[in-house]
C-alpha cells in the first residue's frame, strides 16, 4: 500500500473514501424479482433459488432440530467458546434494557414511557464463503434479551450446514431455524411461505444481495439498517505499534474484497511501517486474494496527517463501522469523535475482540451511516409507547395553549375536544355550588 497525505487528497480521492457504496443498486432489479417470486410462490421459489444460487436441493426448510443436535455434537472446547462469547454478549446487552417510567408534574400532568418487545423477528446469519457463528450470537441474543416471543433464524443451505454455526444459533436461543439464504431468505422471512412463518422485523448482516433484499422489503417489514462490506479506520500516533495496526487492517480485509480498510497516522515513519507490515502480512494468507482486492480498493489506504486534529476530522467524515484508536491520549481523542459504529481503544483491543467475544455487537452501520445510527442493540427489538394522564386541573392549565395552537392550524374539533371537558367540569362545579347554597 502506498502512503498518501490527507492534506493532498483531491475531490475524486475523497469521494472514493467518503461515498462508499454497498453495491446494492447493481443487483436491485434481480433482487426485486427474487423477492416477488418468493412472495407469490412460497416454498417452490425458495427451493428453486436454493438450487440455482447455492447448488443445494433443500428438503425440509426448517432445521431447528438439526441446530440442537449440532450443539450436542460439536467438541467441548468449541461449545465452551460459544457459551463464553454468548455470556459476554448477553451481559452487555442486558445493560441496554430500557426501564418503564411514569412521573407526576405539579400542574396535573402525569407522563411516562413504556417499552414492549416485538412479537416475531427474523435474524439472518450469513454462510457461503465462510461460517459466521458469531453473527448468530450477535443477532439472536439481543432479541431474546428484549423479550421477543419468537426469534427465527435463516442461514444459507449446504449439503451440511456448518455445525458450529448451527450450534451457536441454538446456544443463542433461537426458536425456529430455516435453511435458506440470500435474497430469498429475506423475502421468506418478510412475507412468509408454507414453511417459513413471516416476521415483523428482519435484522442481520449479509452480502449485497441480502442487503438489497432488505431494502426491497422495507415498508412491508421493518429492518435494522442497510449494512455493506466491512470497514475499519485506525487513528494512530507515534506510539502505535505498526504491526498491531496492520493486523487489524488485514483482519477486516479478509472479510470481503469490497471491504474498506484505512489507517491515518500522525507520524510519517509509523505510516510507512504500517503500509509495509500490511504488504508483508497479506502474503500467503488463506484468503490472500480477498485481502489484496480490499487493499487495492479506492476506499482503502494508509495516510499521514499533519496533526491529530486533521486525522480526527477525516475520521469524523469517514464515520467508520469500526474505529480503532491506537494513540497515547486515546480517551481525549474519543471525546472528539462522534461518528463511529464501534470504538476500540488502546493497543490491546483488536477489532476481532468485538467481532467475537468481548460482548459488544458486531452488526454495525457502514457506508457513513454511523453519522445517523448505532449498531444492533436491544432497542432494535422493542417499541416504545408514551403514556399520559391529565387531572381536571392539568387539562385546565393547558387549555389556552391547546386552543390557541389548534385554531392556528384550523383544527376546530381539536379545540372542541378540550372545551367540552371544561364545560362539563364547570357544570359540575356549578351544580355543587348550588347544592352548597341550599
Amino acid at each position: 500500500m502506498n502512503v498518501e497525505s490527507v492534506s493532498d487528497l483531491g475531490p475524486e480521492r475523497r469521494r472514493a473514501l467518503f461515498e462508499r457504496d454497498a453495491g446494492i443498486e447493481a443487483v436491485r432489479s434481480d433482487v426485486r424479482g427474487i423477492v416477488e417470486r418468493v412472495r407469490e410462490e412460497g416454498d417452490v421459489a425458495v427451493r428453486e433459488f436454493s438450487k440455482e444460487f447455492d447448488g443445494v436441493d433443500v428438503g425440509n426448510l426448517e432445521v431447528t432440530d438439526a441446530a440442537e443436535r449440532a450443539y450436542e455434537s460439536i467438541d467441548a472446547g468449541t461449545r465452551e467458546a460459544i457459551e463464553t462469547a454468548a455470556d459476554n454478549v448477553r451481559e452487555f446487552h442486558e445493560r441496554q434494557l430500557p426501564t418503564d417510567w411514569r412521573e407526576e408534574f405539579d400542574d396535573g400532568r402525569e407522563l411516562g414511557r413504556r417499552f414492549r418487545p416485538i412479537e416475531r423477528v427474523g435474524v439472518y446469519v450469513p454462510g457461503g464463503a465462510a461460517a459466521y457463528p458469531s453473527s448468530a450470537l450477535m443477532g439472536v441474543i439481543p432479541a431474546t434479551v428484549a423479550g421477543v416471543e419468537t426469534v427465527c433464524v435463516a442461514t444459507p443451505p449446504a449439503d451440511e450446514i456448518n455445525p458450529v454455526t448451527l450450534a451457536a444459533i441454538h446456544a443463542a436461543g433461537a426458536d425456529e431455524v430455516y435453511s435458506v439464504g440470500g435474497a430469498q431468505a429475506i423475502g421468506a422471512l418478510a412475507y412468509g411461505t408454507e414453511s417459513v412463518t413471516g416476521v415483523q422485523k428482519v435484522v442481520g448482516p449479509g452480502n449485497r444481495w441480502v442487503t438489497a433484499a432488505k431494502a426491497e422489503v422495507r415498508g412491508d417489514c421493518e429492518i435494522d439498517f442497510l449494512a455493506g462490506p466491512s470497514e475499519i479506520l485506525v487513528l494512530a500516533d507515534g506510539t502505535a505499534d505498526p504491526e498491531f495496526v496492520a493486523s487489524d487492517l488485514l483482519a477486516q480485509a479478509e472479510h470481503d474484497e469490497n471491504a474498506s480498510v484505512v489507517a491515518v497516522a500522525t507520524d510519517e515513519g509509523v505510516a510507512e511501517a504500517i503500509a509495509e507490515a500490511v504488504e508483508e502480512g497479506a502474503t500467503e494468507r488463506e484468503r490472500e486474494g480477498t485481502i489484496r482486492a480490499a487493499l487495492e480498493s479506492d476506499a482503502s489506504g494508509v495516510f499521514t496527517a499533519r496533526s491529530m486534529s486533521e486525522a480526527i476530522a477525516l475520521a469524523e467524515e469517514y464515520a467508520a463501522e469500526h474505529l480503532s484508536i491506537q494513540a497515547e491520549d486515546d480517551e481525549a481523542i474519543l471525546d472528539r469523535v462522534s461518528s463511529a459504529g464501534s470504538v476500540f481503544l488502546g493497543p490491546h483491543t483488536p477489532v476481532a475482540a468485538g467481532d467475537y467475544a468481548s460482548g459488544t455487537n458486531h452488526v454495525l452501520p457502514t457506508n457513513g451511516l454511523a453519522k445517523l445510527t448505532g449498531g444492533l442493540s436491544v432497542e432494535h427489538f422493542m417499541r416504545a409507547s408514551t403514556v399520559q394522564r391529565l387531572s381536571p386541573e392539568g387539562l385546565d392549565s393547558l387549555s389556552d395553549t391547546i386552543d390557541t395552537l389548534t385554531r392556528a392550524e384550523g383544527l376546530e374539533a381539536h379545540a372542541e375536544s378540550v372545551a367540552v371537558r371544561l364545560r362539563e367540569r364547570a357544570g359540575r362545579e356549578d351544580d355543587g355550588e348550588r347544592l352548597r347554597e341550599r
